[in-house]
């Protein structure tokens, strides 16, 4: 792996895993272009957290729709002409799906995706962020979005397993796999030049990065 030659990095992992902050610092030290998701533009997401069962399908259609939109807008107006890190890859969305909707939902939301023109790219390399589910829950506290505060320790857990069962299948693109639980990424500058030191010595497509509680 050399770093220079990732023009196309994605940041993944559950809700308070630090994508986006991640994502924030990686593209300010390498001067990369930015792409985030944005779930404030998600009109039914704040009915979706007081009433998940109710507003299942809205809201991860909602969210199919701009993911698509997004990388379309990206081959659009050639973003990848310079090089890019986001925090989402677009197969998270059927990954959501798997974990929130009933299967009459999810039936529905199959039969909507297998009929969307959606061209992907591939990423360079993908950061697979890991942290247990009560860290998890923790960091969302501490950080104070109204909306988040309704997520559950046992959504969280389905969701963190549901992540580790797709990337232990996913070979698409070489994967960086942080245990996140005891490196700060986002306020350790140390840390950053640490991570992106390994990914540019990476030998191989899936390797780990598991800093120890010192």
């Amino acid at each position: 792996m050399n770093l220079e030659r990732c023009r196309y990095i994605v940041i993944e992992g559950p809700i308070g895993a630090g994508k986006t902050s991640l994502a924030r610092n990686m593209a300010t030290r390498l001067n990369y272009s930015l792409v985030l998701e944005q779930p404030e533009a998600n009109p039914f997401l704040e009915k979706f957290y007081r009433d998940m069962p109710r507003h299942n399908l809205s809201t991860q259609l909602f969210f199919l729709v701009q993911r698509m939109q997004q990388l379309r807008l990206m081959e659009q107006e050639n973003s990848f002409s310079r090089s890019v890190v986001s925090d989402f890859l677009f197969e998270k969305d059927q990954l959501f799906a798997d974990v929130t909707l009933s299967e009459p939902e999810h039936g529905l939301y199959r039969q909507i995706r297998e009929h969307m023109p959606i061209s992907a790219p591939k990423p360079d390399l993908v950061i697979y962020l890991q942290a247990a589910p009560e860290i998890l829950i923790r960091r969302i506290k501490q950080r104070g979005n109204v909306l988040e505060q309704r997520i559950s320790e046992d959504y969280l857990r389905r969701l963190t397993e549901r992540y580790m069962y797709f990337f232990h299948e996913y070979d698409e693109a070489p994967v960086m796999i942080i245990n996140s639980e005891h490196i700060d990424l986002a306020h350790n500058l140390a840390d950053l030049d640490l991570l992106l030191t390994r990914i540019d010595q990476m030998r191989s497509a899936r390797e780990y990065f598991n800093v120890r509680a010192g």
